[in-house]
């Protein structure tokens, strides 16, 4: 699957290990190298939907957003490139459309309620 990221300083965190262990600490930085990569090896968002990490879609004010855990409580936070979102007739998404995505932040969302 192809991602990009919406900030230069992301890019450059996953880019560089060395960078992202400095700045996100061993265990998230592992985390997040992981999911990356779960993400890579992915042809479609289905393709990672069932693995470890509990990746899912987001609602409300993060309606068209996903996640995916790193350490507790951050998640990985990313949309997907398919504009608009391909959605079912029963107006789900469907994932199995979704080829790209674009990673927005790393953030632990439950503190924003």
């Amino acid at each position: 699957m192809n991602i990009t990221f919406a900030q230069k300083k992301l890019k450059k965190e996953a880019n560089n290990d060395r960078l992202l262990h400095r700045r996100h600490g061993k265990e998230r930085a592992n985390k997040l190298l992981l999911r990356l990569s779960q993400l890579r090896d992915a042809v479609t968002l289905e393709d990672v939907r069932y693995l470890p990490g509990k990746f899912h879609e987001l609602t409300e004010n993060r309606k068209g957003q996903w996640a995916c855990d790193l350490d507790q409580p951050y998640r990985l936070v990313f949309r997907p490139h398919e504009n608009p979102i391909p959605i079912s007739s029963s107006g789900a998404y469907i994932w199995k459309e979704i080829k790209g995505v674009e990673v927005i932040e790393i953030i632990n969302y439950h503190k924003e309620k």
